[in-house]
């Protein structure tokens, strides 16, 4: 993150910018009538009364490393953090990728079984009038 922290010479442009705006914006109350000018000064009181600052979220502390950039402290626990969630990300496609492999060989397995203790021997399944026999006794039922 190349986030720079804003030096004290930011700051002095902004106070002298609004000073310069303030001064350009009150510059012209002396000509308004008393009445006008009153009503003008209660409504800048309460615009800046109402004015709230920003809120400022830290979670965690930052560090001013020797290039002018802001990091995130914690050194090796940050890192080790950062590293846990890719981690078991991938030993959870590893469990997922070996239960799939188990359940299609536990299925093959079946099938295999299957076509060895049934009452047709294997070599009929491949025997292109048996597909003609099983298409011709599906259409008579």
């Amino acid at each position: 993150m190349n986030t720079k922290v804003p030096t004290s010479s930011s700051h002095a442009a902004e106070d002298q910018f609004g000073q310069r705006l303030a001064a350009r914006l009150s510059a012209g109350n002396q000509e308004l009538s008393h009445d006008i000018g009153e009503r003008l000064r209660v409504a800048r009181a309460q615009a800046v009364a109402a004015r709230k600052q920003p809120a400022q979220l830290r979670t965690a502390p930052e560090v001013m490393q020797s290039n002018h950039t802001l990091t995130m402290g914690g050194g090796w626990w940050t890192r080790i953090g950062s590293v846990v969630p890719l981690l078991a990300l991938v030993a959870g496609l590893i469990t997922i990728s070996v239960m799939q492999d188990d359940d299609r060989a536990s299925e093959l397995a079946e099938v295999d079984s299957a076509l060895l203790t049934g009452d047709l021997p294997p070599a009929a399944y491949t025997d292109p009038g048996f597909a003609q026999f099983l298409k011709a006794d599906g259409a008579s039922d």
